[in-house]
């Protein structure tokens, strides 16, 4: 939401000389180690002049439990505010999301550090400064295919989120600047240059803002198609004046998905802003994610931007939150799914 993370793009600006530097100097040995990692999908050093075989991500698009996920400042490039937080909440969290700008590589060490710790990386792929009728014109494809390859040689699952609230006319990549034509055609042929260099190992999720802001911008004519998705990602917030009901907040987004798709849904950005309401607010998110088998978890927003969203801050929230958490449906390794 506007408020509610602009702007998170600077953390990554620090370090997208040197990520885009590793990333274009990326090679086999990089595959290798990160086989390793994972104990499966390639083969071993000897073998690394062979294509690794791509890392099946299909066991992580619809688990039987439900993803357990945070947004930290320098997550995953290192990996403490994660623990700390894994300690202040009592579980470990298997989905860590980042904010990239579109011109920074891949951060495969960050991917590489969550997974150890059970995480699945979610990586927001924020194209400002560039024109999305460009990207699906090819004039990206240098950098395109740089970071697709370096992704494919690392070879461990990400989940690449790109452009999100597209529907929302506070981005540049919003309903301002971006037909829905040009947004569908930059999806879909980044897609295509992944599956051209054979990065099999992204889960793609299209993550539209909840629609509660601008009712009047209709979701289907952005959608690139069952082909090009993996989830429908949301991002939505619980904010004091509003009816913060589970179903007032995201209930129109998914009905009004379920015209055109059947993916899973999952909640990409969330949190409740601090308040009296705050701990039925956090009450509200998980049994709304609990009720439906077709939702797959969330991603909590753990940062002071425009409004302090870190749970920290109001204990008895927190304590709520910690008591839910508990619940062995969220979380899981998501090494062992």
């Amino acid at each position: 939401m506007r408020y509610a993370k602009h702007i998170v793009k600077a953390a990554a600006g620090l370090v997208a000389a040197g990520l885009l530097a590793a990333t274009a100097a990326c090679g086999p040995g990089d595959s290798g180690s990160a086989s390793a990692d994972q104990g499966k999908g390639g083969g071993s050093s000897s073998e690394s002049a062979q294509p690794a075989i791509p890392f099946d991500v299909s066991p992580l698009l619809h688990p039987d439990k439900k993803y357990f996920g945070v947004a930290e400042d320098k997550a995953p490039h290192t990996m403490a505010p994660v623990d700390q937080y894994a300690g202040m909440v009592g579980k470990q969290p298997n989905l860590v999301a980042y904010y990239a700008e579109w011109g920074a590589g891949f951060d495969a060490s960050g991917v590489r550090r969550a997974w150890k710790s059970g995480a699945l990386t979610l990586m927001s792929w924020e194209p400002f400064h560039v024109s999305l009728a460009d990207i699906a014109a090819g004039k990206q494809d240098a950098y395109l295919r740089t970071y697709a390859t370096a992704v494919r040689q690392l070879n461990l699952p990400v989940v690449i989120d790109f452009a999100d609230e597209f529907n929302g006319n506070w981005e540049n990549w919003g309903t301002k600047h971006v037909t829905p034509k040009e947004f569908v055609g930059a999806w879909r042929h980044m897609h295509d240059v992944f599956g051209d260099v054979g990065a099999a190992n992204v889960i793609w999720a299209w993550s539209p803002n909840i629609v509660n802001p601008v009712p009047q911008v209709k979701l289907e004519p952005y959608y690139p198609g069952d082909a090009y998705v993996d989830w429908v990602g949301m991002i939505g917030y619980f904010t004091i004046g509003s009816d913060n009901a589970f179903d007032s907040v995201f209930g129109p987004t998914m009905r009004q998905v379920r015209t055109f798709s059947k993916k899973p849904f999952i909640i990409l950005e969330t949190a409740a802003e601090p308040g009296e309401r705050r701990r039925a607010d956090v009450r509200n998110l998980f049994q709304g994610v609990t009720s439906d088998d077709d939702l797959l978890g969330f991603v909590w927003f753990d940062y002071h931007k425009r409004a302090d969203w870190r749970l920290k801050v109001s204990p008895l929230a927190l304590a709520e939150f910690k008591r839910l958490a508990s619940d062995d449906l969220f979380g899981f390794d998501v090494r062992k799914p």
